[in-house]
């Protein structure tokens, strides 16, 4: 029979799951400290769960945040009777990400709030490599059109680089890295549509 209990528990009393199949990066787990630190009552609503040996089950990298942030306690909430087999089921389901995905429309609505600094990933990939999106896809190569020459100026010090703009009669700053001669309008890309937006 499964039992459950809610308490105040020291963090030295739990131990983090060897087995745990989920990873985070040191961005994100920085990202997770500083939500509780802004939110602590966050561990109040959303507890480690920890089995009766005090091996977490649910919330690894919210204890990994605590003991980042130096906490030295957290709410747990103590599972008993669960067999091997039904720990492992909810370690793989408590993690969720194959139960659903974000309405990027509906969560629009929400803009006003830090998403991204909340773990939201808002480029809408699959996976935190945006490159693993294009495996499988075919070769696309751009030609380089209208590129007669292309030359390297070099400036030793910023009155040149500012007597080279009037000279060119453009504007160049810190971050110009290329222009063309005469100057060329860029491309106005947002005239394209992808096939599946409607």
């Amino acid at each position: 029979m499964v039992e459950i209990k809610v308490e105040k528990v020291l963090l030295t009393d739990i131990k983090s799951n060897p087995d745990n199949p989920r990873t985070i990066s040191q961005a994100d787990l920085d990202r997770l400290s500083k939500s509780l630190q802004d939110f602590p009552e966050m561990m109040e609503l959303r507890e480690v769960v920890v089995d009766e040996g005090m091996t977490i089950l649910g919330g690894n990298m919210r204890f990994r945040s605590l003991q980042q942030i130096g906490a030295t306690e957290c709410i747990a909430k103590i599972v008993t009777g669960l067999t091997d087999e039904q720990k492992r089921e909810f370690i793989i389901k408590d993690n969720g990400e194959n139960w659903g995905s974000w309405d990027f429309d509906a969560l629009s609505a929400w803009d006003d709030l830090p998403l991204v600094d909340w773990g939201i990933k808002m480029n809408k990939f699959e996976t935190d490599d945006p490159e693993k999106e294009w495996e499988g896809m075919p070769e696309f190569d751009q030609e380089d059109e209208g590129v007669y020459q292309t030359i390297h100026v070099h400036f030793a010090t910023d009155k040149d680089v500012q007597d080279f703009a009037r000279l060119m009669n453009q504007t160049l700053t810190e971050k110009t890295k290329s222009i063309w001669f005469p100057e060329s309008k860029r491309e106005d890309l947002t005239k394209y549509k992808c096939e599946d937006e409607s």
